[in-house]
């Protein structure tokens, strides 16, 4: 894949993310870890699972975690795609409902007055809470009320704060284990049950996450890569088409986001046009 796929926002969370915006091609056939979820501002999105099969319009999907498949928002003026880790709650949940047929279709009666209330967050309120806490509130309604696991133990929140501190150095089990003043067995343990995690998916999630924060900032691929702890850009490029289906560099962001609802302004975002200006 090369060249960019489109215009958008990139908002985080732990264990998922969400880039949402306008589409300018086809995301070639692809797989990746995380599970999917995806959907336009108005009916319309295509997929399908292989080159050879036709494609097929949605409302939106939930796509499991590996399964092969194509995307084209072309058709719909803005679309949102949320990545959820497996191995959190809402990701088994998710599994739970809709690993059925591998791409599985949703209606209206599953996103839609969560999915607009997600993109009028986008276009009008133009903040991360908002947009963020859109996002998690149509997960949870895919998820059937499933709540996200919210880390209270005062020893797994040294270790996470340790984790975003050290994102550029390597991080062992042991160590990270140390600064929760826990054996490695017991540590595990714990961080899994408190974040919903294991501790390797955890820092790698993390890493990304790392990753956009810098290139919204206005950092390079390169610069963002090794201070996340990627050996280089190209190592960050593999590992996000594994984990995600797309590289950063194929979502092109600038403009203001603010960073919270007082109106801090975020670097790197981007402002979306009309729907009358898409269609034109």
């Amino acid at each position: 894949m090369s060249g960019t796929l489109g215009t958008g926002h990139f908002v985080s969370w732990e264990g998922g993310f969400l880039v949402i915006g306008h589409a300018m091609g086809v995301t070639p056939m692809h797989s990746h870890y995380a599970i999917q979820i995806a959907f336009g501002s108005e009916p319309g999105i295509r997929f399908r699972p292989s080159d050879r099969e036709p494609w097929t319009a949605y409302d939106g999907v939930v796509i499991s975690s590996r399964q092969p498949h194509t995307m084209d928002a072309t058709p719909v003026p803005f679309h949102a795609v949320l990545f959820v880790d497996p191995e959190t709650r809402e990701g088994r949940a998710l599994t739970e409902r809709f690993d059925t047929s591998g791409i599985t279709g949703l209606d209206a009666d599953h996103i839609g007055d969560a999915a607009e209330a997600l993109f009028a967050a986008w276009r009008n309120e133009r903040s991360i809470p908002a947009i963020e806490a859109a996002a998690r509130a149509l997960i949870t309604k895919l998820t059937a009320g499933v709540e996200p696991s919210v880390v209270s133990d005062e020893r797994i929140l040294r270790a996470t704060a340790y984790i975003r501190s050290n994102l550029g150095s390597t991080i062992t089990l042991e160590d990270v284990a140390d600064v929760a003043c826990l054996s490695p067995s017991r540590f595990r343990h714990l961080f899994v049950e408190q974040t919903g995690m294991a501790l390797r998916p955890y820092v790698l999630w993390r890493r990304f996450l790392r990753v956009w924060e810098l290139i919204m900032d206005g950092e390079s691929l390169s610069t963002a890569a090794h201070s996340a702890g990627f050996a280089d850009a190209a190592h960050l490029t593999r590992t996000s088409r594994r984990m995600f289906g797309f590289p950063p560099s194929m979502l092109e962001v600038d403009g203001p986001l603010r960073r919270t609802d007082s109106g801090a302004v975020r670097a790197g975002s981007y402002k979306p046009p009309t729907a009358a200006a898409v269609r034109n």
